[in-house]
């Protein structure tokens, strides 16, 4: 089986580095990795996508549509563009941001997650990233322990503690959001 995670963003906010976290993640536990980058006008702001794929005889890096387990978006846009690669039955955890793409997210997607990106961002920058990754993992929602996931975000040169920070923020804010 794979499992398949699709990280949708625009240019500069951490979408390689997230799925660059979750492949190590998955490496540690033993799995092969498979991913690959789609990336327009990244630089300018433009759509970043990630995608991830974790399991045994993995014959190609990109996701067929409708075979995403999880879907995270770093901005509600970029996940309601993605949605096509969305498995029926798949989770989405999205940042929120424009009211009219997180109702469209909330009334097309049973179960999705929005968490605010506002604390996020006012305590670590563009920690996004990291912090939706800490949500995700809480939500049990790959297929290995949480706690990879921290000891691969220890192990950064840069910027440790804050990642570190707001992985658990995004642990603690997907439990306030679910709970």
């Amino acid at each position: 089986m794979v499992f398949n995670c699709l990280i949708a963003g625009r240019g500069g906010q951490g979408t390689v580095l997230a799925s660059k976290l979750l492949a190590a993640a998955a490496m540690k536990h033993g799995y092969e990795v498979r991913t690959t980058e789609t990336i327009g006008m990244a630089q300018r702001g433009g759509s970043v996508v990630s995608h991830v794929r974790i399991g045994k005889e993995i014959f190609s890096p990109l996701i067929p549509g409708g075979c995403a387990q999880v879907l995270l978006g770093f901005e509600p846009t970029e996940a309601v563009r993605q949605l096509p690669f969305l498995s029926k039955g798949g989770k989405l955890i999205s940042a929120d941001g424009t009211a009219e793409m997180v109702e469209y997210l909330k009334s097309n997607i049973p179960g999705c997650i929005i968490i605010p990106a506002a604390p996020i961002k006012e305590q670590y920058g563009k920690m996004l990233n990291v912090a939706l990754l800490g949500a995700a993992a809480r939500g049990g929602l790959f297929p290995f322990e949480p706690e990879t996931l921290l000891e691969i975000i220890a192990e950064m040169p840069r910027f440790r503690e804050e990642n570190l920070k707001a992985f658990m923020l995004g642990r603690s804010l997907y439990d306030e959001y679910t709970g």
